[in-house]
């Protein structure tokens, strides 16, 4: 089927509502059974990838993407949107808006009427995730809320902040990208009988998924991992784990396989590809309860303790980084 898709510029909330309706209903069947809504917030260069990843993602969950990107707060207050049903996006539908001035402070002003009716509300940022989430009214809306500390500065730093501001529901890419590593080391128990008493990760000083998979050892088996540093590697190279009896297993990364070497047996060659954001996106939305897994390796990473005991429930904390941006001036 043809994409249907139209363009409102210079418009308001209750246009793009009405325009929504009016091309779901053009579209018929390719926009029923929508499975959640996706709020995605994004940055202007990201938006066509955001729509790349979340078509991966809505052939397994069909889904309602609203993308909001915001820019020029100071600017006069301008919502333009783009509405795209169905073609590229498989069996999605997806409303672009562009907020410009204070309008972009109030996104949820325009995002709320259009969130999909009795199904599951997830916030993805795909830019730098925020300091903290309860100044985002679109996180806070939210049943589970997809962050990104990759794509921080520091992104180590970042990640510990996931710790400081975590609520259960929450989530972190990072964490998604280290499934398949999980799953082989994990996978190394099935015939295991020694006790592990020490492990060691290789990778580049600020890899996040080095740190996130050593508080997921630490929380899970009570050790103190060794993380080594090297320059050599792009991203997490190896992992191994030494056992009371002298005996190693190791997992290590070669070019789109892990071999996996272990005291005793023959060296293996297992898949280990590098996936694409869509393929990460929609693991992630397979479930929309609490990860609690996920909150015992965060807080082990991080030194948090009893992540999974907060409470579930963000409370909208307003601030308006306009003003803050003038204090501060003014300060200075």
């Amino acid at each position: 089927m043809e994409a249907s898709m139209i363009g409102l510029w210079d418009t308001t909330g209750n246009e793009v509502v009405k325009a929504l309706a009016a091309e779901r209903r053009s579209a018929g069947g390719v926009a029923s059974g929508l499975a959640l809504t996706l709020i995605s917030v994004v940055e202007e260069k990201k938006v066509r990838e955001a729509e790349a990843a979340a078509t991966i993602a809505a052939a397994a969950h069909p889904c309602r993407l609203l993308i909001v990107v915001r820019s020029d707060l100071e600017g006069r207050s301008r919502l333009d949107a783009e509405i795209v049903v169905g073609g590229r996006l498989g069996p999605a539908e997806a409303v672009v808006m562009r907020m410009y001035g204070r309008l972009a402070l109030h996104a949820e002003s325009v995002v709320m009427p259009l969130l999909a009716p009795d199904v599951p509300v997830v916030s993805w940022w795909h830019e730098e995730p925020p300091n903290m989430i309860a100044n985002d009214f679109l996180g806070v809306v939210a049943d589970r809320r997809i962050t990104d500390s990759a794509q921080a500065p520091d992104p180590v730093a970042a990640l510990r902040q996931r710790a400081i501001d975590y609520a259960p529901g929450d989530t972190d890419l990072t964490w998604t990208r280290i499934t398949l590593w999980r799953t082989l080391v994990a996978g190394a128990f099935d015939t295991a009988e020694a006790r592990v008493t020490g492990a060691r990760i290789v990778a580049p000083q600020h890899d996040p998924t080095a740190w996130l998979m050593l508080g997921w050892l630490k929380s899970r088996l009570g050790i103190e991992p060794v993380l080594e540093h090297t320059d050599r590697a792009p991203r997490m190279h190896s992992v191994e784990l030494q056992c009371a009896n002298g005996d190693f297993v190791r997992v290590t990364r070669e070019e789109g396989t892990a071999l996996f070497s272990r005291t005793g047996q023959e060296d293996r060659y297992m898949p280990l590809p590098k996936r694409p954001v869509g393929d990460e996106l929609a693991e992630e939305l397979r479930r929309l309860d609490a990860d609690q897994i996920y909150a015992d390796a965060l807080g082990a990473m991080a030194g948090v303790p009893d992540l999974d005991k907060r409470n579930p429930m963000r409370v909208h904390v307003w601030k308006d980084p306009a003003l803050a941006a003038r204090a501060a001036s003014a300060a200075a």
